[in-house]
C-alpha cells in the first residue's frame, strides 16, 4: 500500500469509531517528498521528535500553510525549549517545573500562547521520560493554576511488549480526575486500542511511512 492509502485506512479506522480524534502524522526522518502528498490533501497536524529537524525541514512550509500545527512529541531538553516555543503549537512532553517555567516566561514575553500536554510516565519505568503519577496532582495544579499555561490533558506511552490497555485506561482516568477533555496516546503498534479509551489525538508514523505495514 502507498503512504496516502495508508494514512487513509487510518482515518477509515477513526471514523469507523465515530470518535472526536486528530491524527498526527508523525514525520520524524520522513523526508519532504514522503510529506508532501499528505500535505497536498489538506492534512494539517505533524509530529516531530527533534527542535532542529523540525525547523529545517518545516520553518519554509509553514510560512506558506499557516493552518498547520506542528506538535513535538519527543523529549525536549531544557536549552531547546525556546526554540521550540518558535515553531511548535503543541508540546506533548511537559513534564518538569523547570521545562514548565520556561515555557511560562517564553508566552508572557511575548504574544504566543502553545498548547501543552504533561507527559506521565504511566508505566513508573525508569528509563522513561514524564512525570511521575505521584506527582501528577501538584503538577497540574502548578502549570494551570500559578503559571497559567493551556494545558489540554495528559500523554503517555505504555510500556513495551505490555497490553497497553491498562495503562490507556489509567490514563484516561487520571485524566478524567484532573478535569481534562484531552488524551495523547496511540501509536502505530496500538492507535486502535487507544481510539477505544477515547484518545482524541494518535500519534502515527511507522504505520503511514512504512508501506508494506497495513
Amino acid at each position: 500500500m502507498t503512504i496516502v492509502e495508508n494514512y487513509n485506512k487510518i482515518l477509515q479506522t477513526i471514523n469507523t469509531f465515530k470518535k472526536e480524534t486528530k491524527l498526527i502524522v508523525v514525520t520524524k526522518g520522513q523526508d519532504l517528498s514522503k510529506i508532501s502528498p499528505l500535505i497536498q490533501m489538506g492534512h494539517q497536524d505533524f509530529g516531530e521528535n527533534r527542535v532542529q529537524e523540525a525547523y529545517i525541514k518545516w520553518q519554509k512550509i509553514i510560512l506558506s500553510n499557516p493552518l498547520i500545527n506542528l506538535h513535538l512529541i519527543g523529549k525536549l531538553q531544557s536549552n531547546k525549549a525556546a526554540d521550540a516555543f518558535k515553531i511548535f503549537n503543541f508540546i506533548h512532553t511537559l513534564e518538569n517545573e523547570k521545562l514548565a517555567n520556561i515555557f511560562s516566561k517564553l508566552e508572557n514575553d511575548s504574544n504566543r500562547k502553545i498548547k501543552y500536554f504533561i507527559q506521565v510516565n504511566i508505566g513508573s519505568e525508569v528509563q522513561k521520560s514524564g512525570i511521575s503519577i505521584n506527582d501528577l496532582n501538584d503538577f497540574v495544579r502548578y502549570c494551570t493554576k500559578e503559571l497559567s499555561l493551556n494545558i489540554l490533558g495528559l500523554m503517555c506511552i505504555p510500556p513495551i511488549n505490555k497490553d497497553p490497555d491498562e495503562y490507556f485506561s489509567l490514563l484516561k482516568s487520571l485524566s478524567a480526575k484532573n478535569g481534562f477533555k484531552d488524551l495523547s496516546m496511540g501509536m502505530s503498534s496500538d492507535y486502535e486500542k487507544a481510539i477505544k479509551f477515547d484518545s482524541t489525538y494518535l500519534r502515527v508514523g511507522s504505520a503511514i511511512f512504512v508501506t508494506n505495514s497495513i
